[in-house]
């Protein structure tokens, strides 16, 4: 039996998830190169893509497919900012 702990996801969706926030992390927070997202901006991504995988009750209102999908296009590099769950520039 397969022991996990809250950090932990259970299924392919937060398998994903956490991978697509260490991804953000080391491309938008640690390689500040790329000018589409500040390091802030993706800090906080990641923090999201991270409460997706943990099934945080306060990200609910998010839909997984668009998260999905999101997380395809950063994981490819593929115009994230396409989508609209991508931090707007003000």
């Amino acid at each position: 039996m397969r022991r996990t702990s809250p950090e932990t996801p259970v299924n392919a969706y937060g398998d994903l998830m956490l991978q697509t926030a260490r991804v953000v992390r080391m491309r938008y927070v640690r390689c500040t190169r790329d000018p589409r997202l500040s390091p802030a901006e993706a800090d906080e991504l990641a923090d999201l893509f991270e409460r997706l995988a943990r099934g945080d009750s306060g990200v609910d209102q998010i839909d997984p497919n668009e998260a999905i999908g999101l997380a395809f296009r950063i994981l490819d590099d593929d115009h994230p900012e396409f989508s609209s769950l991508w931090p707007r520039r003000s």
